[in-house]
């Protein structure tokens, strides 16, 4: 059980902002990826389609006898993971709850601005989850469509995403938020940009390294971390592009991603 495999998702490139934390974190520890590029983006799904692709990505993961799930995807961690994990066999953690901890503690004023998919903002789990540690903290969400379809496509530094940055950041900003959490896996690679606009203005949260510290812990109390002195395996599998997934993929992690296969679960 230690050997095995720790399982990731999301609807497609955005999970691998956490896994490649991950691995510097855990390289001993092997993972197998699910990118559902053929639903992409999840951020204007019903719930019922959100349900239906956890769950067949889920069976996917366990049949791959995965110890562990991150759920590596704001929209599944606000809607389907509070459902999921009543039921899933193995430990199943999400980006949320650690993300609005970790702004919690970086916010000096108590104004913090989230941007998400529509979905997740629908959900106002970042606000529930903030007001439950500090009931008193302001949380102010913009809903950013076009940003995950404009990382999938490798375009992180062109005219039309610096002017979408502004489009969705600059009506938070105006609040006096000091504090902007990157409420979707897909947004710290947009990080380099939103620095180049904003600068010092605001501190930037990525929920993707106090999730990696929530999983070790886990891992710990369960006794289930490899302690084999060997790098582990890397699978990846999409739903739909592979070429997409393979090339924007390996901007972000390198040659680590070798090879991705097509497996669509529909």
């Amino acid at each position: 059980m230690k050997t095995s495999p720790i399982g990731i998702f999301d609807s497609g490139v955005g999970g691998l902002t956490v896994l490649k934390p991950l691995l510097e974190r855990l390289p001993n520890e092997s993972f197998v990826y699910y990118g559902d590029t053929a639903h992409v983006p999840y951020g204007n799904k019903t719930r019922e389609e959100l349900f239906k692709y956890a769950q067949d990505i889920i069976s996917f993961l366990l049949a791959q006898k995965v110890k562990t799930i991150v759920v590596a995807c704001n929209t599944h961690s606000s809607v389907t993971l509070p459902v999921m994990e009543k039921t899933c066999p193995v430990p199943l953690l999400g980006v949320v709850k650690p993300g609005a901890r970790s702004a919690v503690r970086a916010t000096r004023n108590g104004r913090i601005g989230v941007i998400a998919t529509q979905a997740a903002v629908n959900s106002d789990s970042y606000a529930m989850n903030i007001k439950a540690l500090e009931p008193a903290y302001e949380v102010f969400s913009a809903a950013c469509a076009r940003f995950v379809p404009l990382v999938e496509a490798g375009r992180l530094d062109e005219p039309e995403t610096y002017q979408a940055a502004q489009e969705y950041i600059n009506p938070i900003l105006v609040q006096g938020i000091d504090t902007l959490v990157l409420g979707c896996t897909h947004y710290p690679f947009l990080t380099p940009l939103i620095n180049s606009i904003y600068g010092n203005d605001i501190t930037l949260v990525d929920p993707a390294l106090e999730t990696i510290d929530e999983l070790v812990d886990i891992l710990n109390i369960k006794e289930l971390l490899n302690d084999r002195q060997e790098s582990g395996s890397r699978k990846f599998y999409v739903s739909g592009n592979d070429e997409s997934f393979y090339n924007v993929g390996r901007l972000l992690m390198g040659d680590i991603i070798q090879k991705v296969e097509r497996m669509n679960l529909d």
